[in-house]
């Protein structure tokens, strides 16, 4: 039995004339992945057998979608080049991969569900359709706060949200998977997986936010720039929960929001303020900053101008030292490391004869 390519073009309600039944695919929307074909009995056919696709019916597959004959529960005929079909039982068995290619083919002889009946009517035949199109719009969040590691701030507390698309990669093990000896006309994404599978996304995706933090030194607030390495980590992460399993991954993942936690936003805060102390043209910055609202806030002083030039000098003063104090540590730590060191110990020298560390003469 095979399928023989009867015309590219969509099907009329002419066919219904010319064949013993047409077979088409209902609406697929809604997060629908699997759907059982309509069988649609044409007038030359009086007396349908439910159940059995006879031969000469056509099969029409659409864009998006790969069709597959089930007799039994097991694949016997697959396409995924939209078209319109024949179906002929006297043929041998035939593939259109519709872009799959070997590793389709592959997959169906290792689950060693092709089989054929030497065009002897089987018990059971069915048609279904397997949507190829991403199922977007699958929403995530963590109510309870995660956490991650930043490379500048360390371990963060954060909470997120957002979107992430699904897409079938293998729908040869993904029918497999689903259809048994009772198959349901239409399975959806949320049959396969419900709330036990959300809350393992969330684990999983803070696990492929920190990796790719990690191995792209990506700071928390860019997360959301990186769905592409995201979703190529959460497939790995998901293997044997979804790729593996119903040959579908993860095609997209959206972060449309990432905020610390009230802890890590004070973290943030002080480890900025350091690195703004410890780097003298920040300090200088910030000191200009500082003086032209001083200004601003002495000119309109209750108490009269003078006196609030008097504290914004004092304030100055103490500002001055502090960036003194500062911009001199920074200077020993300079001159420390451009300076003469040791040959016995490696020490830097202070420009003396000995060595103040081991006390060894310097040359």
């Amino acid at each position: 039995m095979g399928l023989i390519k009867a015309a590219t073009t969509s099907i009329s309600s002419v066919i219904g004339d010319q064949f013993k039944e047409y077979v088409t695919c209902s609406d697929m929307s809604g997060g629908v992945l699997i759907q059982r074909g309509i069988v649609n009995h044409g007038k030359a056919n009086k007396n349908p057998t439910e159940g059995v696709i006879t031969n000469g019916s056509t099969i029409l597959v659409p864009e998006g979608c790969a069709m597959m004959l089930i007799e039994n529960g097991k694949i016997v005929e697959f396409s995924a080049e939209a078209g319109t079909y024949t179906y002929d039982n006297s043929s041998e068995p035939s593939i259109f991969t519709g872009g799959f290619g070997k590793g389709l083919i592959d997959s169906i002889k290792k689950i060693g569900s092709r089989i054929t009946y030497g065009g002897a009517a089987a018990k059971d035949q069915r048609v279904y359709y397997v949507n190829l199109l991403a199922l977007t719009g699958n929403k995530f969040g963590s109510p309870q706060s995660k956490k991650i590691t930043d490379d500048k701030y360390g371990m963060l507390e954060v909470t997120f949200f957002g979107e992430y698309a699904i897409k079938v990669d293998d729908p040869a093990l993904l029918v497999q998977a689903v259809i048994g000896a009772n198959p349901k006309d239409t399975i959806t994404f949320s049959d396969l997986l419900e709330d036990q599978f959300k809350a393992k996304f969330v684990e999983k995706l803070t696990q492929a936010i920190t990796e790719v933090m990690r191995k792209d030194k990506v700071p928390f607030g860019d997360v959301g720039m990186h769905s592409t390495e995201i979703s190529e980590a959460m497939n790995k992460l998901l293997d044997s929960d979804l790729v593996s399993k119903y040959g579908i991954k993860i095609s997209d993942v959206a972060i449309m929001d990432i905020n610390l936690t009230d802890e890590s936003m004070k973290r943030v805060s002080k480890i900025d303020d350091a690195t703004i102390f410890a780097d003298s043209k920040l300090q200088s910055g910030l000191m200009a900053n500082a003086t032209a609202e001083a200004l601003k806030n002495a000119s309109s002083n209750e108490n009269g101008s003078m006196m609030g030039f008097m504290g914004m000098n004092m304030a100055n003063s103490v500002g001055a030292n502090l960036m003194g104090a500062v911009n001199s540590n920074n200077n020993d730590k300079e001159t420390s490391s451009t300076g003469k060191f040791c040959s016995n110990c490696g020490s830097p020298t202070n420009g003396g004869k000995f060595c103040s560390n081991c006390g060894a003469k310097l040359d």
